[in-house]
């Protein structure tokens, strides 16, 4: 995998000495942000609600690396004492509740995590402006809901209808709203579907995928098979969050995609799995998939044409690494 993320020497100074905070660090996206900071010099507070010790952020070593906060992202108290305390100059807010199911069954939590956890440290970095230099904020390409045509372009109305996805609209629409009102330096990102190692979600469709073919077993697929969704490899998403906050002062209340630019179905998905795998799969398909929508994919053009950023992980050779350290993960006995 290094190959690929090679020349990062003179990435390093940039970061160096510079203090960043990120929510969320124990999810798939925050270890891996974690250990993109810590590789390029910066000092990293990684906020936890639950202790998780199957985390990307501890399994790999990141957590002892960082300093960690334990608490919650609707604290005001804790958000403000944490960034004036550690003098950090660059939030990530990562922190969320990333199910569309679990925020069907429970919305008043997935909101208070979704939609209060937002305006709560967005409050905490108006309080804070003379130090704070960037804000990047995690939306989601679910935001976009139900379109007339595709891909998503970030010029489209937010139109997410289900809890979930209106969660993510009604964060990102605070969060430019502050931008504009204080004139911090906030920008959101839209990312397709992450994949990666260290996900141990196993309702997403990869990992829950990938864990069964290696334990022999069927992978059960929760929708029809034929949902069309676009996918990141989950580097390439911290990199490109990374970049975000490099270029906050000059894009200051926008959002952009990051995505693979590739849709596929979920069954077109599985069988790439059974490729990298040299396993011919067969899923239990149950249809039972309610309140997603049934094709959601991203143009990642104004990315590219303002900033160069590109994926440099495709699908294949990400599913690959991925792979890999699922086996190296069930190798240990995990």
């Amino acid at each position: 995998m290094g190959h690929r993320y090679a020349g990062m020497e003179g990435l390093v100074s940039a970061w160096r000495g510079r203090c960043a905070y990120v929510t969320g660090a124990t999810g798939l996206l925050g270890g891996w942000l974690v250990g993109e900071l810590l590789q390029r010099g910066a000092n990293v507070v990684a906020l936890i609600r639950d202790d998780v010790p199957s985390s990307y952020l501890r399994s790999e070593g990141h957590e002892r690396r960082c300093v960690t906060v334990r608490g919650s992202v609707e604290d005001l108290s804790l958000v403000r004492r944490v960034l004036a305390e550690y003098g950090v100059d660059t939030i990530f807010h990562l922190a969320a509740q990333t199910q569309v199911g679990a925020a069907h069954e429970a919305p008043y939590a997935a909101l208070e995590t979704n939609v209060r956890g937002t305006y709560t440290l967005l409050e905490a970095a108006r309080l804070g402006t003379a130090q704070v230099r960037a804000v990047v904020v995690a939306s989601s390409d679910k935001a976009y809901g139900e379109q007339a045509s595709l891909p998503y372009t970030e010029e489209m109305p937010l139109l997410g209808s289900n809890l979930y996805d209106a969660s993510k609209a009604a964060a990102e629409v605070l969060a430019r709203a502050y931008a504009r009102a204080y004139e911090l330096p906030i920008v959101v990102a839209r990312c397709a579907n992450l994949f990666g190692g260290g996900d141990l979600n196993w309702a997403r469709l990869i990992p829950g995928t990938i864990r069964a073919v290696l334990q022999g077993k069927r992978p059960v697929i929760r929708s029809d098979g034929l949902m069309i969704r676009d996918y990141l490899y989950v580097r390439d998403a911290a990199m490109a969050f990374v970049r975000l906050a490099e270029e906050a002062s000059t894009v200051t209340g926008e959002a952009f995609n990051f995505g693979l630019e590739r849709p596929l179905t979920v069954l077109e998905v599985v069988e790439k799995i059974g490729e990298v795998t040299g396993t011919r799969i067969d899923p239990e398909i149950r249809s039972e998939a309610r309140g997603e929508i049934q094709r959601q994919y991203l143009s990642a053009a104004r990315a590219r044409e303002r900033f160069g950023w590109r994926p440099l992980v495709g699908l294949e050779d990400g599913l690959r690494e991925t792979v890999a350290w699922y086996r190296s993960y069930f190798g240990r006995g995990a």
